[in-house]
């Protein structure tokens, strides 16, 4: 059976108003290299983190700040209303993992980890965490990665078995 659906113009004419789509969700995404490996050097770290606000910029997901330390990436974007999250990791993680084994015979073996983690964050803390992530070889010269991650999955009363969060 085919259903005549009005388009645009019929509407408008018949004073039926149009809804809106109105979102504005920024994440502050976090994983590491497999085994928190301490792969991502000072050689390939920038270039590394533009790659990947290429990606996002490819997906329409608008990059804030993108940095990091030798075991870990951090993330700060405005995620698309168009892209899932789940999407935007696969992209981020299976594009950059290929195109850093390119770069040098050193990188050949790198990973990511299998998991991550996501995080809301209220626009009026956009430079703050933008800050924060700026600061990571300065922050890491005090705390670890695990340490860190964990005081976020603390911070935002996640669940966790921790069996099962480092792999």
């Amino acid at each position: 059976m085919k259903i005549n659906q009005p388009n645009n113009k019929e509407l408008r004419s018949s004073g039926i108003k149009m809804g809106q789509s109105l979102v504005k969700n920024y994440v502050h995404i976090i994983f590491s290299t497999k085994n928190r490996e301490p792969i991502i050097d000072e050689a390939i770290q920038e270039e590394l983190f533009s790659y990947l606000a290429g990606i996002c910029k490819n997906m329409e997901c608008n990059p804030v700040k993108i940095g990091g330390y030798r075991d870990h990436v951090h993330i700060l974007c405005l995620l698309s209303k168009k892209v899932t999250l789940i999407k935007l990791l696969e992209s981020f993680k299976s594009h950059s993992s290929k195109w850093i084994k390119t770069k040098d015979k050193k990188y050949s073996h790198f990973y990511w980890q299998n998991g991550y983690g996501s995080f809301s964050v209220n626009p009026k803390e956009i430079e703050t965490v933008a800050r924060y992530i700026d600061n990571q070889k300065e922050h890491h010269k005090i705390k670890n990665f695990k340490d860190e991650f964990l005081i976020f999955l603390k911070n935002y009363e996640i669940e966790f078995d921790e069996r099962y969060i480092w792999d």
